[in-house]
């Protein structure tokens, strides 16, 4: 026997020339007929199994590409974003690993609106394609987002009750719902969105003009109020054919008598800046009235929310359309078809409402002292009052201790309608110094003081804030709401009111801001459009 190196490696000759022998031998034999497909099979399943490993790894890198670029589609399409759409997309990608895939993405930005489009069109290189001559295979992601305001309806509808001037609270709203306004009208395409502005405290004063647009039993000029039922809190509209009542010019609070003048602190006050500002879309305009706002009074949130729907409510569209035209237009002709319909999906209607306080109560004069003529004359000559005692028939002067048979004056004095004796007169200084130096002072201020007005309190009126609330909701109304520092038993009523948890915001001092510039946020659409 011939004998090998030990340390050989190599078959010899012989030995291989045997096992190539026994392969052939194999394969001609039937135990091998099967060999052939076998190893077909076996190399199909190699190659099969590669393309399925490619596959996986293009598709996960495709899903990966796909989520990072709606993301970055969505953070460069922000109205808020400083940074251009290039360097957002560029920083997503690379933050995920991606950054290989980056291409310059499509964008458009304007006047209230950005689009950005984040396409990826490249190819993805292959492993164990490789071995079957395909290298690479194509892959595609794209991404398309956009923020836009459309049309848009907002009611601000603000306390300035006498507790808003504490601790700077009217001046942390002005200077936040400033903000507001700048922020909305530069966000927003011109003539796109209205905002109304709702003053309110112990009531809401409406513009004369407006008023004039709806069936008010007016009985004076003097202020331009509402005394809303229960059943009108039911609804969000306000029918302009429905009769209303007009609130009565006088005041439950102020003692000193202002002749000539009206009483200084009435119910429903006639000044410009607590008159609402109806649909305006100029910023300088919003804020000079904004700058204007006076706190005093008390609060009715329920009033100032029904005014606040009742002019997203398309049932105002009448009114709204009148005082857009003509010489004396008071709303810019671009709003003339506002209030839109509810079904107006490319309007959105939204109330922000905030206070610092809790509903507290609201007076008004009973009816059988809204009409007709009282007791009382008035010499306008010497400034002099002269009561009637219709018992006697005789008359008391004020400031004289005796009876005349005649009203001072001679013959010049008029009598007074309970209008404009209201008006003109406090019920405070009517019961003492009128009436109670003969009546009584107790007698006096049954009939003259507690028997003249009547009010609605703190249950009454959180019952129809809800109710309000719920209608304009209905209606599909956005509803944000604020407490401004405000007591448990408002809070309670905002939190209700409110659209949602989120909708409602809580608040201290500069924390106002805050809450108006995420409102403004939220009211902005961004919406992944593909």
């Amino acid at each position: 026997m011939r004998r090998r190196h030990k340390d050989s490696t190599a078959l010899s000759s012989p030995l291989m020339q045997r096992c190539l022998a026994g392969a052939q031998a194999y394969l001609r034999g039937e135990d091998g007929v099967l060999a052939k497909p076998m190893i077909g099979t076996f190399l199909a399943m190699v190659a099969v199994g590669g393309i399925g490993v490619d596959l996986m790894r293009m598709e996960r890198d495709r899903t990966m590409l796909q989520y990072t670029l709606d993301r970055a589609a969505l953070a460069a399409a922000d109205l808020d974003q400083e940074k251009l759409p290039d360097a957002v997309v560029l920083d997503y990608l690379s933050k995920s690993g991606l950054q290989e895939y980056y291409q310059a993405p499509w964008w458009e930005a304007g006047l209230g609106f950005k689009k950005v489009q984040a396409t990826i069109d490249t190819t993805f290189p292959t492993h164990m394609l490789g071995f079957a001559g395909v290298d690479e295979m194509p892959l595609y992601a794209t991404s398309r987002a956009e923020e836009s305001i459309d049309g848009l309806e907002i009611s601000l509808v603000l306390d300035v009750s006498g507790s808003m001037t504490r601790n700077s609270r009217l001046t942390n709203l002005q200077a936040a719902a400033k903000d507001f306004v700048d922020t909305m009208v530069a966000n927003t395409t011109d003539g796109k969105m209205s905002i109304s502005i709702v003053p309110y405290a112990t009531q809401v004063s409406a513009p004369e003009e407006l008023l004039d647009q709806y069936n008010l039993d007016r009985l004076h000029t003097y202020s331009n109020c509402v005394n809303f039922s229960a059943s009108d809190f039911n609804s969000a509209g306000l029918s302009t054919s429905a009769s209303l009542e007009q609130t009565m010019q006088f005041s439950p609070w102020d003692r000193w008598d202002d002749r000539p003048g009206l009483v200084g602190y009435p119910v429903c006050e006639e000044h410009a800046h607590r008159e609402m500002m109806l649909f305006q879309k100029d910023a300088t305009t919003l804020k000079g009235f904004i700058d204007g706002l006076v706190g005093r009074g008390n609060t009715s949130i329920d009033i100032g929310m029904k005014w606040g729907a009742a002019l997203l409510d398309p049932s105002a569209r009448p009114a709204i359309s009148a005082l857009s035209t003509g010489a004396g237009a008071i709303v810019p002709s671009d709003f003339s078809a506002r209030p839109s319909a509810y079904t107006d999906t490319d309007t959105v209607k939204v109330i922000v409402l905030m206070t610092d306080g809790q509903n507290t109560s609201q007076y008004y004069v009973e009816n059988d002292h809204r009409e007709g003529y009282s007791n009382v004359w008035y010499d306008a000559a010497s400034g002099v009052y002269s009561t009637l005692n219709p018992s006697t028939g005789k008359f008391r002067r004020d400031g004289y201790p005796y009876w005349h048979d005649t009203p001072k004056g001679d013959g010049s004095a008029q009598r007074l309608t309970y209008v404009d004796l209201f008006a003109k007169t406090p019920l405070k200084y009517l019961y003492y110094n009128l009436y109670a130096d003969w009546m009584g002072s107790s007698a006096a201020r049954s009939e003259w003081y507690y028997g003249v007005y009547d009010y609605y309190g703190n249950s009454t009126k959180n019952a129809r804030t809800r109710s309000i609330c719920e209608a304009a909701k209905d209606q599909g109304i956005i509803v944000y709401t604020i407490g401004f520092e405000a007591p448990s038993n408002g809070v309670a009523v905002l939190q209700d009111c409110a659209s949602s948890d989120s909708h409602y915001f809580d608040v201290q001092g500069l924390e106002i801001a805050d809450a108006f510039s995420s409102i403004a946020t939220s009211i902005r659409q961004l919406r992944l459009t593909q």
